[in-house]
């Protein structure tokens, strides 16, 4: 909810932040978005990825999911951490400029990234949740009465998707012999 309230706020303008209860009020969201990320990251590390499924998971499925977890905690600290630093800049002073480009460049690029990795993940969701895997269950309150599908089309996309995966894999495993 912080996330989307985040995008929905957001400043358009850094000429906004000479109000400073608008200044103040955006560092104190920052780092208690920021507190909130760091503390889910550490809460979500004891939890194995895909922990839930009730079906096996491929090896390179867990690296990709794995690939996918962490970069969303990246970007989702970069995002609260550069929102700092043009605060920090603006408040020196610095309201443009090399620093507050690389602050702002920053930002933007770990506030795309988020929408991609996130609409990822939650794609990749529905996907297990179509599939019957039993992740959903693990994710969300809701509609996690999950079974397995063996519907012909979603069996033939799963194949499809094991072969990937066992492609993939031949092609890692060749490269380190």
């Amino acid at each position: 909810m912080l996330y989307v309230y985040g995008i929905v706020k957001q400043v358009d303008d850094i000429s906004d932040l000479e109000d400073s209860k608008l200044l103040i009020f955006e560092v104190i969201f920052a780092t208690a978005f920021l507190g909130i990320v760091i503390g889910r990251y550490f809460y979500m590390r004891k939890v194995e990825t895909m922990h839930a499924s009730t079906v096996p998971v491929h090896r390179v499925h867990k690296v990709i999911a794995k690939s996918v977890h962490s970069s969303m905690y990246v970007v989702l600290v970069l995002l609260p951490l550069s929102g700092l630093a043009i605060a920090f800049l603006f408040n020196q002073g610095i309201k443009d400029g090399p620093m507050q480009l690389v602050a702002l460049s920053l930002h933007e690029f770990a506030a795309t990234a988020s929408y991609v990795l996130i609409a990822i993940h939650v794609l990749a969701a529905i996907y297990s949740r179509i599939k019957g895997e039993g992740v959903w269950s693990s994710m969300v309150p809701i509609l996690n009465k999950e079974k397995h599908n063996n519907h012909p089309i979603v069996r033939k996309v799963s194949d499809y998707e094991e072969q990937t995966y066992d492609y993939i894999e031949r092609l890692f495993v060749k490269k380190s012999k």
